[in-house]
C-alpha cells in the first residue's frame, strides 16, 4: 500500500520554505497593495444584533497615483 505526502515540496512552490523578512512584506504589500476584508456577526439564540462589515484597501500613495502624476 503506497502512501502519499499532503506536505506541498519546494518542487511545487518555491517561496514554501523560504524565509521573508517583515520589512520585506511589508515592502511587497505597499508596492502592490492588498486588500482587507471581513463580517462579524454577532447573534445570541439566532437573532442577529450587530453585523460589521470590514473593507479595506491598504497601499502606498505612489502604487496608486499614474507615472504622469496627477492631473
Amino acid at each position: 500500500m503506497a502512501t502519499t505526502s499532503l506536505v506541498p515540496s519546494s518542487a511545487d512552490d518555491p517561496l514554501t520554505y523560504q524565509t521573508i523578512a517583515l520589512v520585506d512584506l511589508l515592502d511587497r504589500v505597499l508596492a502592490t497593495g492588498v486588500v482587507v476584508s471581513g463580517d462579524i456577526t454577532i447573534s445570541i439564540a439566532d437573532v442577529d444584533l450587530v453585523y460589521v462589515s470590514l473593507r479595506a484597501l491598504i497601499s502606498s500613495v505612489g502604487a496608486l497615483t499614474p507615472p504622469g502624476g496627477p492631473g
